[in-house]
């Protein structure tokens, strides 16, 4: 059985440190190939999706947590949605008009930051912003964690896109237990930087074709390690008719009924799985006369509205 689509979890016994290993495949083909993306777009994604999924592995709580870029480069906006549950979603924006797309990281984001949104099922909702002015987005999230969460960490993401068809991203998390007094300090927190050290010799080549039971005893056989039962990763969308509704609760019942006198319905479509919602003049009835049923959590993206008609 495939390791892929699974995050695994496991702790340093001797060494007050945790870790998390994912790799994502079939979860992120239907992200990076739902749209002509261009391969950097597609690392984009990749890195992005593995980052989240092991950030939401972090979580005390049932919820939601989602990733975002905004940026004024030639990529002005990406965003990951997870569950605790180990579900995602993305999607990206990109100048399209461009004809070649910068390979590094940092020309891809200019005047960039990262939007980290964490949304309880129960309590208050929790937003950080990390800019997103080093080399890569491992560098940003380690130095995230050792200013906001003050905790010493280590974050390695990797993609493999060398074949079309396919698409896979991983990524890999090291960090000192909060429990540890010296827990922002690399170099006394016990066995954590040699436990970096260690880690920072995996290739990509053996983090995509290795099995994770051999990745862990090729890097870690001589540290005492607990492994947990590993997790399922998925892409999940939570779009519904039912949300594209409520986005149609908040425009004018007349402007509504105009366009459905006109092109015979209206037409609603997911940024993320690209799902299509029809709704005709009984629909708009209910809509507004507050029969039709009411979402039970956030807004859905949709595209196009009705208000971006010509």
């Amino acid at each position: 059985m495939s390791d892929f689509d699974k995050l695994h979890r496991f702790l340093f016994t001797q060494a007050n440190v945790r870790g998390e290993l994912v790799r994502l495949d079939e979860s992120l083909k239907q992200i990076v190939h739902s749209y002509e993306y261009p391969v950097q777009i597609q690392r984009l994604l990749g890195q992005l999706a593995a980052a989240t999924s092991l950030l939401t592995a972090t979580l005390k709580f049932k919820g939601e947590i989602a990733l975002q870029i905004q940026s004024k480069g030639p990529v002005s906006y990406a965003v990951i949605n997870a569950t605790h549950e180990q579900t995602f979603r993305g999607v990206a924006r990109w100048d399209e008009s461009l004809e070649t797309l910068p390979e590094a990281f940092d020309e891809l984001l200019t005047e960039a930051v990262l939007v980290m949104t964490i949304t309880p099922d129960e309590g208050e909702r929790y937003q950080g912003i990390v800019a997103l002015d080093k080399p890569t987005l491992a560098e940003c999230l380690e130095e995230y964690f050792a200013q906001s969460e003050q905790l010493a960490t280590r974050v390695h993401l990797m993609t493999d896109l060398q074949d079309e068809n396919n698409a896979r991203a991983a990524g890999m998390l090291l960090q000192v237990l909060p429990t540890d007094a010296s827990a922002t300090d690399i170099t006394q927190a016990t066995g954590f930087d040699h436990i970096a050290t260690l880690t920072e010799t995996l290739t990509e080549k053996e983090m995509f074709s290795l099995s994770v039971e051999d990745i862990l005893y090729r890097l870690y056989h001589q540290e005492e390690v607990e492994v947990y039962p590993a997790k399922a990763v998925s892409f999940a969308c939570t779009c519904s008719k039912e949300r594209s509704a409520e986005a149609l609760r908040n425009i004018d019942k007349a402007e509504l009924l105009s366009i459905v006198k006109e092109d015979g319905d209206i037409k609603m479509n997911c940024q993320y799985c690209h799902a299509e919602y029809r709704f005709d003049s009984i629909d708009i009835e209910a809509i507004h006369s507050g029969n039709a049923p009411s979402p039970d959590t956030c807004l859905l993206y949709t595209s196009p509205s009705p208000r971006d008609r010509g």
